[in-house]
């Protein structure tokens, strides 16, 4: 429980930040009064709608593939030291295309200037390089849980849409963060965590703003994004909360200049807590190859929401805060008050949220992450090149991640291939990652990959070669009946692709035969280096991803490296 220090300081926060949403002309009470008829509105509108987007016009439809990072922090994070320029600056060196700046909700962020002074930053830089989209986002402590990414479109609403939901609806600033179990306080942040996703549904709805879309970042280094809650943020708003990270930034942790031996990639090293979700296991909190042991587990926790016939998509970003073995140091801040009086870091960049300006100190310093695009790259496929057209390319799902530059490009084509295909409703070239295929049953439906292999050695020096590809997949059996279930029985890997030694642009193909039930498939594949038996067993998913040791260095993620695709669902009529 709070003591009386806690709910005093929380009481004068609150009054603080009521006194800011009203200089915005807006009543935490009318939002939250809102708020719960949305939830319960929206939770019925979308169980009536399709399970997933299809292509519009049947054809699918020409794709430009633009590397993006959704998850990225500046001096404007509490924690993070960078400047707007510098995070930019570096992100176009490695080839990315679309960034989001999503700082840490903080009343510094919300109040004090933060969110208002990095939009001026933003708008500046917008216009210095149109060739790369910015977003401004914010990283939203999600109530009773983790965090998320939350994305939104420019326009002239997007700052004041960010800073009223950190006011009103963030975790840590509303004290909602970690509820006591067995008490009313679970139920009572879940339902605060539906609502608010629910509201920025009908802010879009309302057209307040253009568009947004949320995702769960690092949803097992805690282990306490439950299952349940999971499902309860995708079917409050489907067209906002679409997915989570596959993979967590925080990728160098394991070779970090002060990296200790048993370090882990994405900085999971945690074990279960009171506050995590009992039925968890301990080696969830442990990547996989790099990747969240609920992406990584074939016929695990991913697959679980996938075998429901719902979209929910993975991603995978940098997370930059302190790049690893960097030289760059946080300045000064001003020897004037109000710092000289404030008793630690997190007050004094409080009054303006932001840090100090870094400086090239010229020595190694701490850090767990790579730039955007040096090591961890999101690609999504777009038909607009555009704010919009990057968050729609992002809900229906057309991406894929890779970590190391593993592949180049990736184009996946899927279609009926039995009878008459040339009158099927879905077109000759049929559909890609994150559409829905319609064929009859008992057709054949031809699953096509086209591989771009690398060319050039990445940071590390390495020239990148694909071993092999996966095709993984299981059977779509509805809503599930345990809303807190981690399996999908019936996914497994269908076919391991051997493509060790093939170099350029070049196609492969896979036949799924006799198609009797509605099903999906998704894609994955490595270097070969690390391989072993997944964690179901050598039946299910027989060369996985497997855990690193608890060696110095045995972390090395560019020794390790993996792609990931988002699924195709296939619909029998």
């Amino acid at each position: 429980m709070c003591t009386a220090d806690d709910q005093t300081t929380h009481s004068r926060s609150t009054e603080l930040a009521d006194a800011e949403l009203k200089t915005m002309g807006l009543s935490r009470r009318r939002i939250l009064q809102s708020a719960g008829i949305m939830a319960a509105g929206t939770a019925a509108t979308v169980a009536m709608a399709r399970p997933a987007m299809a292509n519009p016009g049947g054809n699918d439809p020409q794709l430009t593939w633009l590397v993006g990072d959704h998850h990225v922090h500046t001096q404007y994070s509490h924690d993070a030291k960078y400047m707007v320029k510098q995070q930019l600056d570096t992100a176009q060196s490695y080839g990315v295309d679309w960034v989001a700046l999503t700082e840490h909700s903080n009343f510094g962020h919300a109040n004090n200037g933060g969110a208002v002074n990095t939009n001026r930053e933003i708008q500046a830089q917008r216009a210095a390089r149109p060739e790369l989209l910015i977003f401004q986002g914010l990283e939203w402590y999600i109530p009773g849980a983790e965090h998320a990414s939350v994305l939104v479109a420019p326009g002239p609403n997007a700052v004041n849409l960010l800073r009223t939901f950190e006011l009103v609806w963030d975790g840590k600033l509303n004290q909602w963060e970690k509820p006591i179990p067995g008490t009313a306080q679970v139920e009572t942040f879940e339902r605060k965590a539906v609502e608010a996703i629910a509201w920025l549904a009908n802010q879009k709805r309302s057209g307040y703003i253009e568009d947004v879309v949320a995702l769960a970042n690092h949803p097992m280094r805690l282990g306490i994004d439950s299952p349940h809650e999971l499902r309860a943020w995708r079917d409050a708003a489907r067209d906002v909360m679409i997915g989570m990270e596959g993979a967590p930034g925080a990728q160098g942790s394991g070779v970090s200049q002060f990296s200790r031996a048993g370090d882990q990639r994405g900085e999971y090293t945690n074990n279960p807590t009171q506050f995590s979700f009992p039925g968890y296991p301990a080696d969830a909190f442990r990547p996989y190859g790099g990747f969240d042991w609920a992406t990584a587990t074939v016929g695990g926790v991913w697959d679980s929401m996938l075998a429901e016939g719902l979209p929910f998509w993975i991603t995978s970003n940098s997370d930059n805060h302190l790049t690893v073995k960097d030289t760059w140091k946080t300045g000064p801040y001003p020897a004037e008050e109000p710092y000289l009086s404030l008793p630690n870091e997190f007050d004094r960049w409080s009054v303006t949220g932001k840090r100090p300006d870094p400086f090239d100190s010229g020595e190694k310093q701490g850090g767990s992450d790579y730039w955007p695009g040096q090591f961890s790259r999101l690609h999504t496929g777009v038909t607009e090149r555009s704010y919009t057209g990057v968050l729609d390319a992002m809900r229906r799902g057309r991406m894929w991640v890779d970590h190391g530059h593993l592949l180049q490009g990736l184009d996946v084509r899927v279609r009926e291939v039995r009878g008459n295909s040339a009158g099927n409703s879905n077109g000759r070239n049929g559909v890609t990652l994150g559409s829905r295929l319609q064929v009859r049953r008992g057709a054949d439906v031809e699953i096509s990959i086209t591989i771009t292999t690398t060319d050039y050695r990445n940071f590390a020096g390495i020239l990148p070669k694909l071993a092999h590809v996966d095709v993984i997949g299981g059977a779509v059996t509805g809503a599930a009946a345990d809303r807190d279930t981690l399996k999908a029985p019936g996914t497994t890997v269908w076919k391991q692709l051997d493509v060790s030694g093939r170099t350029g642009t070049f196609t492969i193909k896979h036949v799924i035969k006799d198609v009797q039930k509605s099903c999906y498939f998704r894609l994955r594949g490595s270097d070969g280096n690390r391989h072993g038996a997944g964690y179901y067993g050598a039946s299910v998913d027989p060369a996985g991803p497997i855990r690193h040791g608890n060696n110095l260095g045995d972390a090395d993620p560019w020794t390790d490296t993996w792609f990931y695709a988002n699924p195709v669902f296939i619909d029998v009529a």
